[in-house]
């Protein structure tokens, strides 16, 4: 089994989250392979650039999901494993990259998002994260306040 390493970001703006729909009509959140000696922070910030067009910057990391499949072009089965970061945009604007294969994309309500994302694994990371980041920007503004 090949094992892939790769990154991803779970886009915040306010109450919003970024998902994107591939040419699969898969709503999943942005994320790509980590190779030539990248960083995996690195990987998220140019994936999340790359294909939804969103400047955004990390947080902090929630955490790792993994998947299997077969590739039928390798002719055996794959492990992709994502490192996933919490980001933030400064907007909820997002310019959808077709030539990576996605036909849609934007900035969805957390209960929307949660609605509308594929696979179950991607659900629980939207609700940890969107807790997880709550939690960070409370403790963002009581240090504002003690500064």
């Amino acid at each position: 089994m090949i094992v892939r390493s790769c990154a991803g970001g779970v886009v915040f703006h306010n109450n919003k989250v970024l998902l994107l729909k591939n040419d699969k009509s898969e709503w999943v959140l942005p994320k790509g392979k980590i190779r030539d000696g990248f960083l995996s922070t690195e990987i998220a910030l140019n994936r999340v650039k790359v294909e939804a067009g969103v400047d955004a910057r990390i947080i902090s990391t929630v955490g790792e999901t993994s998947y299997e499949f077969f590739s039928l072009s390798r002719k055996q089965p794959v492990c992709n494993v994502i490192t996933w970061y919490i980001m933030e945009s400064p907007c909820d604007e997002s310019s959808i990259n077709e030539n990576e294969g996605f036909i849609d994309g934007a900035f969805f309500t957390i209960r929307d998002a949660i609605e509308k994302v594929t696979y179950s694994q991607d659900k629980s990371l939207i609700n940890l994260s969107y807790k997880k980041y709550l939690m960070l920007k409370e403790m963002e503004r009581i240090e504002e306040v003690y500064i």
